[in-house]
């Protein structure tokens, strides 16, 4: 009984010791790059021209949400836990993000009304 108890432990510690400094590091520079894209974005395309405003938003975001996965999936050890958790907390978040775009939506009617 004692044996199963152990290796049931020791199976659930193996799941977080995937995290290796060389993982760390590769996601760091994932981060680093998601990041100077950005900047190169804001501070040489947009000033410039080349990518008007209206284009760069959107990519904006789509890096945003990239950055946030890296972070919440493996500094927050997310990617390592069972799909029941990462439900329990996808669900509701993407559920906020629909709400508020939905508000957002119905302020610029009324702004619009006026």
């Amino acid at each position: 009984m004692s044996e199963i108890k152990h290796t049931e432990i020791h199976e659930e510690h193996a799941e977080h010791d995937t995290m290796t400094r060389k993982k760390i590091w590769n996601v760091f520079f994932v981060l680093l790059g998601i990041t100077a894209i950005e900047f190169f974005i804001a501070l040489y395309l947009v000033p410039k021209n080349i990518v008007p405003i209206h284009v760069a938003n959107p990519i904006y975001i789509v890096l945003t949400l990239a950055k946030a996965f890296y972070i919440v999936a493996y500094f927050m050890h997310l990617k390592f836990e069972k799909i029941g958790m990462v439900y329990s907390i996808l669900v509701p978040t993407l559920f906020i993000i629909g709400l508020i775009l939905v508000l957002t939506n119905e302020s610029h009617h009324w702004v619009d009304l006026r």
